[in-house]
């Protein structure tokens, strides 16, 4: 049976990571929790669950996680955000794993709790994540702030059964915050790769953003949230590329 590590990145989560440190404490055999320098009680909290606690400057999400990684004692890592939490039948799931490990990374769906509601369309569900693997065949990798699992070329995966449980934003203005934040760190990562924006694409995307996420992803059946998740998912795509066009412009009016 392989020793499983737990790693967790934080930064100021006192009201999330006691219920993510709960869910995982049965299955992992370290609980390793790479800390921003919060300002809460996020460290005390940890150390009561006796998790190991390292305070690490952050550069990015990916960045950061990576570095998580690094510290871990065991090859085999669940790696988690503070404000998610494993369904119980993904606990087991996982439990079986570490006693019959066959592949390099697990799959497993991720369901978002918003507003105090389960959101299982507008895209966000199943929402399928790697967050169990082989740290020697994987790492993280995308465009921060959107950080994903690459594995290396030639390894394997499953999907597994059980939901990864997201306690997200418990008001629409904390979403709107986030969008904000998001769609600049976003803007940035897409300006260093020099990727370019036009009115079309500004144009069109958001609002083929909107009819995918609320028609063709039925984000329709989910409600007043569907409809309010679907119209600011619309609003980040065009944020995005709007603060896009801005520092391309402040960039070519410095040459």
């Amino acid at each position: 049976m392989p020793s499983l590590s737990a790693v967790i990145i934080t930064y100021n989560e006192e009201k999330n990571i006691a219920r993510c440190i709960e869910s995982i404490r049965n299955v992992a055999d370290e609980i390793l929790v790479v800390d921003s320098f919060s300002t809460d009680s996020t460290e005390s909290i940890c150390k009561s669950y006796g998790a190991t606690f390292i305070q690490h400057a952050f550069k990015g999400h990916i960045e950061q996680k990576n570095f998580a990684l690094s510290q871990a004692q065991h090859d085999c890592i669940l790696s988690l955000d503070a404000d998610e939490a494993l369904s119980p039948e993904l606990a087991v799931s996982i439990a079986a794993v570490k006693n019959n490990q066959q592949q390099d990374g697990y799959a497993f769906n991720r369901l978002t709790r918003y507003c105090g509601q389960w959101i299982r369309h507008c895209g966000w569900y199943p929402d399928p994540k790697v967050r169990l693997f082989d740290r020697r065949k994987a790492s993280w990798g995308g465009v921060n702030p959107h950080d994903k699992i690459i594995m290396a070329s030639g390894s394997t995966t499953r999907h597994i059964p059980g939901d990864l449980l997201h306690y997200t934003f418990n008001s629409v203005a904390e979403h709107i915050l986030q969008i904000n934040k998001f769609s600049e760190i976003k803007a940035e990562g897409l300006f260093r790769k020099g990727e370019k924006v036009s009115l079309l694409k500004m144009g069109f995307e958001p609002l083929f953003k909107f009819f995918k996420n609320y028609v063709l992803k039925a984000g329709f059946l989910d409600g007043w949230y569907g409809l309010i998740i679907s119209v600011n998912s619309a609003h980040a795509t065009f944020l995005r590329y709007a603060k896009l066009y801005e520092k391309t412009r402040a960039a070519r009016n410095t040459q």
